[in-house]
């Protein structure tokens, strides 16, 4: 009989087994806190692999005959070497409902959800209070791309089934149309699931004795004809990572930083990075006179009073639309700004920074005073600075920040605004401050620690340090961001360039051909556990904050790529 410890210990068999071919993750979390454990092969997210790629799925019913199945039939691949091991990549979900399993409540979830339901989930990701595991594995399979997905089920009249995207396999097994039309397989199978295209998927139902057979049916087939290519999802992902980074950045610059309402950072990064495109590519269009008149307004009047930081870190552009208009009136906003800190004195936060050493703090003093100082020279916005970065006490000895004194948990972008933040403020800190060293070993620390957890798809969890939580975007543009800008002025290794590489693959792989992205996390305030940080929603689609770090992730890697 199945349960999570024997699921482990299979797994742990399995990467004994072939060492070097698997890992271990999860694909999501259950409303449980419990994860669903995943086995990911070396190349599932290889842009070079000639290895077909399949995702096997077991136990989304919750039974345990089903998830003994698909265990049975990871340890026969196993068995069968590099002979199958080396024309296919073979990843695994065991057991996509373990809540159900754990429970004995299939095929319900235990939470009032049925993961083997109707696909393709609308709305409610990843907090949707019956129903999570469906929204984890629907985005989990399609960004993942396999070329096939293979469906196990446990039963004693064997049957094999396809999906509409899988009918070159039918006749070699005998298939017959995939039943449930609204099940995992027959949605994978038809339209665009989640923008992208379509993945094949076959359902074998199979008793233990029969599943030898069947599978090397399977196997024989895939190895010994053309029957599979790439997938259409798969192909889709091509198209967007092959996009050059300019291409990218210019498909964000149409969608975003186009409005400053409401004053606040969201709206100014992505202004920011329509100038820095310019700065780049200066025989393109000039942005400059267009946003010069979208901020007339705001520029006339001056920076407001009593604006949070987030708010004051709003004018991030501004020194840059000085140096594309050559008016340096607008350098005055980035100084009015910086003069709204007030030092309370050493080891505390400054006005109007949250005393309890917010991350995101980091981020809007570390990209406000930094500028300040660049532009006048005056040490006392550097002190400022460098006194709230090493005073906040908020790293742990692995180098993960929690996202506030009050709040000890390792959100994902509150780690990505620690991350910018550090590198905004090494950019402009002088090399002889004296906590300078400090900084460089609280950056370093965090970057070490953000590379170890940078998922194969090259995606930051939402929450670091719990695997299956969503892959999020912000994240991992901050860490991208981040780790570019420090090798590329030379406060970090070039040992981190492949993170920064699979980092930008990830998100290029998740911005569609109108500047759409995949899974920002809402916006986030302090939360009072980990579930509501599990909880706060990913936005498909729309969203200027992704959408503004993403520009900057762009242009700051494409100024790593050609060396200035």
């Amino acid at each position: 009989m199945s349960t999570e410890q024997t699921i482990k210990d299979a797994i742990d068999t399995l990467l004994r087994a072939r060492p070097g071919f698997w890992s271990r993750t999860a694909c999501g979390v259950t409303r449980s806190m419990g994860q669903i454990p995943a086995l990911i092969d070396r190349n599932a997210y290889s842009v070079e692999t000639s290895r077909i790629r399949i995702l096997l799925v077991g136990g989304l019913s919750g039974h345990n005959a089903d998830v003994d199945m698909a265990l049975h039939a990871l340890e026969l691949f196993a068995g069968g070497g590099d002979v199958l091991s080396l024309r296919i990549a073979l990843s695994a979900v065991p057991c996509a409902n373990p809540d159900g399993l754990r429970l004995n409540a299939a095929p319900s979830n235990g939470a009032g959800g049925n993961p083997s339901g109707v696909y393709p989930p609308e709305g409610k990701f990843y907090y949707d209070p019956e129903d999570p595991e469906k929204r984890y594995l629907w985005r989990w399979i399609c960004f993942q791309a396999p070329d096939l997905v293979l469906e196990l089920h446990s039963g004693e009249s064997l049957q094999w089934e396809v999906n509409q995207a899988g009918q070159a396999l039918a006749p070699g097994l005998a298939a017959k149309p995939v039943t449930g039309e609204q099940g995992l397989l027959a949605a994978l199978g038809t339209g665009h699931p989640d923008g992208l295209g379509t993945i094949p998927g076959i359902r074998l139902t199979a008793n233990d004795e029969q599943l030898p057979r069947e599978l090397s049916r399977l196997f024989s087939m895939l190895r010994q004809l053309d029957l599979l290519t790439t997938s259409d999802a798969r192909k889709s992902l091509d198209i967007r990572r092959n996009r050059s980074k300019i291409e990218i950045a210019n498909v964000l610059a149409i969608a975003y930083g186009r409005t400053f309402e409401p004053i606040v950072y969201t709206q100014g990064v992505p202004i920011s990075g329509r100038l820095r495109i310019h700065q780049l590519e200066p025989t393109g269009e000039n942005p400059a006179p267009d946003i010069a008149r979208l901020l007339e307004g705001f520029t006339s009047e001056g920076v407001p009073e009593d604006l949070a930081p987030s708010a004051l870190a709003s004018v991030v552009w501004a020194d840059e639309l000085a140096d594309a208009t050559g008016e340096p009136r607008y350098n005055d906003l980035v100084i009015q700004a910086a003069d709204r800190f007030e030092s309370r004195g050493q080891g505390s936060a400054p006005k109007p920074c949250d005393p309890d050493f917010r991350t995101e703090d980091m981020f809007m003093s570390g990209a406000i005073l930094g500028r300040a100082f660049k532009l006048t020279g005056d040490a006392k916005y550097t002190d400022i600075l460098a006194d709230f970065m090493v005073s906040g006490k908020i790293q742990q000895s692995h180098g993960l920040f929690w996202h506030c004194r009050s709040a000890a948990y390792y959100w994902g972008r509150g780690n990505g605004f620690a991350a910018m933040g550090l590198a905004e403020t090494l950019t402009y800190l002088p090399d002889d401050h004296p906590q300078r060293p400090e900084i460089i070993t609280m950056y370093g620390q965090l970057m070490e620690s953000l590379r170890r957890l940078q998922h194969p798809s090259g995606m930051l969890n939402n929450v670091l340090d719990i695997q299956g939580s969503y892959l999020e975007f912000t994240a991992t543009c901050m860490m991208g961001y981040a780790m570019a800008r420090g090798i590329r002025l030379g406060f970090l290794s070039n040992d981190f360039r492949d993170a920064v590489d699979l980092a930008w693959q990830g998100i290029a792989e998740r911005v569609d051909d109108v500047g759409n992205i995949v899974d920002g996390c809402a916006s986030t305030g302090v939360q009072n556990n980990v579930r509501e940080y599990l909880d706060r929603p990913a936005i498909f689609g729309f969203d200027d904050r992704s959408g503004g770090m993403a520009l900057w992730f762009a242009v700051e890697a494409e100024r790593l790529d050609r060396g200035i």
